[in-house]
């Protein structure tokens, strides 16, 4: 009784072990597509990028955006800048209301 009982034990590992290798290879392959699709896919921000491959036709369109982005960057910060000038002439504003409500109340008081 103890060489089938070893025979089904050794059997049953070594199936076990193809299907555990044949899991980590498939894991693998499906790695390496992803990492392919990752790289080459032109709608991703993650595309692979090599400085050796720039060449001269996308510079303009590259420069084209930066100054894009920073005509709208100064636009906010000078929208930025109006709000905390507004924002300042307020507290003064309610400074001075606060102000004018205190002598109110002194004289009345009085």
């Amino acid at each position: 009784m103890k060489r089938p009982a070893t025979a089904l034990l050794f059997c049953t590992l070594s199936l076990l072990s193809q299907l555990a290798h044949a899991d980590i290879i498939d894991d693998a392959i499906g790695n390496i597509q992803q990492a392919i699709n990752d790289a080459y896919k032109p709608d991703n921000d993650r595309v692979y990028h090599d400085d050796r491959d720039d060449d001269d036709s996308d510079r303009p369109q590259n420069t084209e955006r930066s100054r894009q982005y920073d005509d709208r960057y100064r636009q906010l910060e000078d929208r930025r800048r109006q709000l905390d000038d507004r924002q300042r002439q307020l507290d003064q504003e309610r400074r001075q209301l606060d102000d004018e409500e205190n002598r109110l109340r002194d004289d009345y008081d009085r």
